[in-house]
C-alpha cells in the first residue's frame, strides 16, 4: 500500500509539472508538439523518473497544451501549434464576427470533454486489439500506406497529393538506407524534419536576394484583442453549460471515432471530422462554433489514442503520434528500448499494467483539465496580451532549434541532424507561401490594440 501511494504521489507531481509547463508552452504561437513534447519527455525518461511519472508527465502535458493552444488560435488568429492549423478557418470567421471569446470557450470545453472520454475508449480499443498484435505488426506498414493514400486522395489536391507521396516515400526510404549503412536507426528525427519544414524553408530563402526583399516589412504587425467578456460565476465553469447538447454529442461522437482510428494522421482526422460535422449543420453561426468545438476535441482524442493504443496493445510505435511526440515512451536508450529484430520490448508496455494505464491516464487528464481549463477560460485575454507583448518570437525559435539539436544528436549524431534538415516534407509548400509569412529578420515588433474589436462588425450570440 505504501509503495502504491508513493507511485501515485510521483505520478501526481509529474502530471502537475507537465500540465503547468505545457499549458504555458501552448500559449506561444507556432510551438510544434514534436519539438516540445518529445525532447522534454525524453529528458524526464533519462533523468530516471518512474514509469508512472513519465506517463502522466507526457499525457498531462499533451492535454494541457491542446487546451491552451486555443488562446493564440482564437484571440490572435495565429495557430497555437500544428494541431491548431485545421481550426484556423473557423477561428478567423468567428473573429470577423466579433466573437473570438465564444470560439475560445467552445474549443477549450470541447477539448476537456473529449479528453475525459478518450482515455477509457483508448484503453478499451487497446484491450480489444491486443490479441491481434502479431497480425497488426506484420501488416502495419501497409496499413500506414493505405491510410496515407486515403488521406491524400480526400485532400484538396487529390491526385496531385497522391502523386506527391511517391517522391516523399522515396526520400524517406533512401534516408533509412543511408543511415542503416552507418549503423544509425532514426525515428523521431523524421517527424522533426517534417515539423520544421517551413522554418528551414524560410532560412534557406534568406539566401535569395529576391525572397529577402519580399520578406521585408515597412511597419509593425498589429494584433487586435476584443474586450474580455465573462458570462459565468466562480473560477471553474462547467463545460457542459458552455456547449449546447448537440455540440456535446458531436464532440463525444468525433472523439470516439478518432480514438479508434489510431493509424491516421492527427491533423487529417481533425480536418475530416470537422468536414463531416459541418456538412450536417445548416445554420452558419452554429456550424462554425460546432465544427471548431469538435475539431479541438479531436486534437485531444487523437493524441491520447495514438499514444495509448500502441503503448498498451503492442509496445511498438505504430501510430504517427507514437513515432513522433510520444517516441521517448517507446524507445529511449539506454532505459527504454524496442528491438524489432528479436521482438524484445522494454518500455512502458512491459513496466505498466492495463489498469495502471487507465488509472494514471485519467489522473493525468484530470490534472491537465484542473490546470489548463479554468486558466484558459479566465485569463486567456491577459495571457495572450502578455505573450504578444513580452515573449520574443526569435527567442522561441532559438529554443525550438536547441530542442531539435538535442533530439537529433541524441538519436543519430551528425547524421541525425542531416536527416532532420532533409526530411522536410513541407519544404516546397512553405516556399510557395513565404510571402504570406511574418518576417524572420531583425526583431519582431508587436502591438496590441486593447480597445479594438476584431473584424469589421460585432455580433452578440443568442
Amino acid at each position: 500500500m505504501e509503495g502504491l501511494l508513493d507511485q501515485i504521489l510521483v505520478a501526481f507531481g509529474m502530471g502537475l509539472i507537465g500540465a503547468v509547463v505545457f499549458a504555458a508552452i501552448g500559449l506561444i504561437s507556432g510551438s510544434d508538439e514534436t519539438t516540445t513534447l518529445a525532447p522534454l519527455t525524453l529528458l524526464v525518461v533519462l533523468l530516471g523518473v518512474p514509469p508512472e511519472g513519465v506517463f502522466t508527465f507526457f499525457l498531462a502535458g499533451a492535454v494541457a497544451k491542446h487546451m491552451t493552444h486555443a488562446v493564440p488560435t482564437a484571440l490572435l488568429g495565429i495557430p497555437g501549434d500544428t494541431m491548431a492549423t485545421p481550426l484556423m478557418a473557423e477561428a478567423n470567421y468567428l473573429r470577423k464576427l466579433g466573437v473570438p471569446h465564444i470560439a475560445l470557450r467552445k474549443m477549450i470545453s470541447g477539448g476537456a470533454i473529449a479528453a475525459l472520454v478518450a482515455v477509457p475508449l483508448s484503453v478499451l480499443f487497446a484491450v480489444l486489439l491486443a490479441p491481434f498484435g502479431d497480425v497488426i505488426k506484420e501488416f502495419a506498414p501497409w496499413v500506414f500506406l493505405c491510410a496515407a493514400i486515403l488521406i491524400a486522395y480526400f485532400s484538396a489536391g487529390r491526385w496531385a497529393s497522391v502523386l506527391t507521396l511517391v517522391p516523399f516515400v522515396l526520400v524517406i526510404v533512401a534516408l533509412q538506407t543511408l543511415t542503416a549503412q552507418h549503423g544509425v536507426k532514426l525515428g523521431v528525427s523524421y517527424f522533426l524534419g517534417i515539423a520544421i519544414g517551413p522554418l528551414i524553408a524560410s532560412l534557406f530563402a534568406l539566401m535569395s536576394p529576391g525572397e529577402r526583399v519580399r520578406m521585408q516589412r515597412d511597419g509593425v504587425r498589429v494584433f487586435s484583442l476584443s474586450p474580455d467578456v465573462k458570462s459565468w460565476g466562480g473560477y471553474f465553469p462547467n463545460p457542459l453549460k458552455v456547449l449546447d447538447k448537440r455540440q456535446t454529442g458531436m464532440t463525444l461522437a468525433t472523439a470516439a471515432v478518432s480514438s479508434a482510428t489510431f493509424v491516421f494522421s492527427p491533423v487529417a482526422m481533425t480536418v475530416i471530422m470537422g468536414e463531416v460535422i459541418g456538412a450536417r449543420i445548416k445554420h452558419a453561426y452554429h456550424r462554425l462554433t460546432t465544427v471548431i468545438t469538435a475539431r479541438n476535441g479531436v486534437t485531444e482524442a487523437t493524441y491520447i489514442a495514438e499514444a495509448l493504443i500502441p503503448l498498451i496493445a503492442f509496445g511498438l510505435p505504430l501510430s504517427p503520434v507514437a513515432a513522433g511526440p510520444a517516441a521517448p515512451l517507446f524507445n529511449a536508450p539506454p532505459r527504454f528500448s524496442v528491438d524489432s529484430a528479436t521482438g524484445e520490448i522494454n518500455n512502458l508496455h512491459t513496466l505498466m499494467s492495463t489498469w495502471e494505464f487507465f488509472g494514471y491516464g485519467m489522473l493525468a487528464v484530470i490534472i491537465a483539465i484542473l490546470i489548463a481549463y479554468p486558466f484558459s477560460m479566465n485569463f486567456a485575454h491577459r495571457a495572450a496580451s502578455f505573450v504578444s507583448r513580452k515573449v520574443s518570437h526569435e527567442a522561441v525559435i532559438a529554443t525550438f532549434v536547441g530542442l531539435i539539436l538535442v533530439i537529433g544528436i541524441w538519436e543519430g549524431g551528425l547524421l541525425g541532424l542531416m536527416v532532420i534538415l532533409t526530411a522536410t516534407r513541407r519544404f516546397p509548400l512553405a516556399l510557395s507561401r513565404l510571402q504570406h509569412r511574418r518576417p524572420v529578420h531583425g526583431v519582431l515588433h508587436r502591438r496590441i490594440d486593447r480597445a479594438g474589436s476584431v473584424g469589421p462588425g460585432r455580433m452578440t450570440p443568442g
